[in-house]
C-alpha cells in the first residue's frame, strides 16, 4: 500500500460543535477520510455513543482505522454515501443524531500521483475515488464526443472557454496522462488565469467520473430517511456547485430551493436551516491549511415531530 498522506480536517471546531447535540447519540461521518473529524467527534462523545465512519476509498478506511485505533464506539463501513440508507444498518434508521459530509477531494488523493487527481504531478488519467466507479478520467477524455466533453467542462468546471478546450483535447487524443491533459488545456489558455482554468477542467472531469453531484443529492435525501427527529446535517463544501445543492436542500428539502406550501399557504418542508450565515475558515486556519480557503459550512436540522403537526 502507498504512503497515506494525512488530510487536515477543515473547520473542525465549528463542524463538531454544530454536529454533536447529544453526547450519547449515534453519529455518521459520511466522508471518513483519514479520520480527522471522527477523532474529534469521538473525543466529544460519551462512552455509550456510536460513531459510524463511511468511506468509499479503501486506503482512507485503512488509514482511519490506524489513526482511531480499536475504539468500541466506532464502526467503519466501506461504501459511497449516496447509498446511506442501504449501507447504514436498519437498527440505526430513525435514530441518527447527526451526519457530517466533508465534500471534495482529500489531500491523499491529490498527492498520490497514481490516483490521477492532480495536475501538479504527472500520473495516469484515473480520478476514481474508489474502484467501484466504472468510468475513469481516461475514458472521459478519450471517448466522449465534442458536445458531451464541452458541456461537462462548462457546467461542472464553470469554464467559459469550454468549447476551445474540448476541441483541443479531442485534437490531441489519445491523451494518456494528467501532464498531457494539462498541456492540452494550456494550448488554449495562457497567462495569470492558466492554473485556475486547468483546475476547473480537472474538477469537471473528476465530478463526471465520480458522479459527485448526483451522489451528493442522493446522500442528502437519504439522510432525512435515517435521521431522527431533530437530527442534524453538517455539510462542508468546496465549490459553488456543491454549495448550491446543499443550500437549496437545506432551505427547502428539494434541489430547486422552492419551498412547497400546503392548501392554506403554510410552508411545508422536512428540514430547517440552523446556520443563517455561511461559516468559513478564519484567516489563521487558511494560513495553516491553504486547502481550507474555499470551504463553506452549512448546518440544517430535520424538522422535529411537534413542528410537523
Amino acid at each position: 500500500m502507498a504512503t497515506y498522506h494525512p488530510h487536515t480536517p477543515v473547520l473542525l471546531q465549528p463542524a463538531i460543535e454544530f454536529l454533536v447535540t447529544d453526547e450519547s447519540g449515534i453519529y455518521i461521518d459520511a466522508t471518513l477520510g483519514g479520520g480527522g473529524h471522527s477523532k474529534k467527534i469521538l473525543e466529544t462523545l460519551s462512552v455509550d455513543a456510536t460513531l459510524i465512519g463511511l468511506d468509499q476509498d479503501p486506503e482512507a478506511l485503512e488509514a482511519a482505522k490506524e489513526r482511531l485505533g480499536d475504539d468500541p464506539r466506532l464502526e467503519t463501513i466501506s461504501g459511497n454515501f449516496g447509498h446511506l440508507s442501504t449501507l447504514i444498518p436498519p437498527k440505526y434508521h430513525g435514530k441518527i443524531s447527526g451526519i457530517l459530509f466533508d465534500l471534495g477531494v482529500s489531500t491523499h488523493q491529490i498527492k498520490e500521483a497514481e490516483r490521477g487527481f492532480s495536475f501538479q504531478e504527472d500520473g495516469p488519467l484515473d480520478m476514481r475515488m474508489s474502484d467501484l466507479s466504472g468510468v475513469s478520467a481516461y475514458d472521459v477524455v478519450n471517448t466522449y464526443d465534442y458536445e458531451k466533453l464541452r458541456d461537462i467542462i462548462y457546467h461542472y468546471g464553470e469554464e467559459r472557454l469550454s468549447r476551445q478546450i474540448a476541441r483541443e483535447i479531442i485534437d490531441n487524443r489519445p491523451i494518456e496522462t494528467t501532464g498531457e491533459l494539462r498541456e492540452s488545456i494550456e494550448n488554449v489558455i495562457y497567462g495569470r488565469h492558466t492554473i485556475k482554468t486547468v483546475a476547473r477542467v480537472f474538477q469537471a472531469i473528476r465530478i463526471e467520473v465520480n458522479r459527485e453531484l448526483d451522489v451528493l443529492k442522493q446522500g442528502l435525501q437519504e439522510s432525512l430517511d435515517i435521521l431522527k427527529s431533530g437530527g442534524r446535517i453538517v455539510a462542508i463544501s468546496y465549490h459553488s456547485l456543491e454549495d448550491r445543492i446543499v443550500k437549496n436542500f437545506f432551505r427547502s428539502g428539494n434541489f430547486e430551493g422552492e419551498i412547497e406550501k400546503d392548501f392554506f399557504g403554510n410552508p411545508v418542508k422536512p428540514i430547517n436551516v440552523i446556520t443563517k450565515q455561511i461559516i468559513t475558515p478564519s484567516d489563521k486556519e487558511i494560513k495553516e491549511n491553504p486547502a481550507a480557503r474555499s470551504a463553506k459550512l452549512r448546518v440544517a436540522e430535520k424538522v422535529k415531530e411537534d413542528e410537523e403537526e
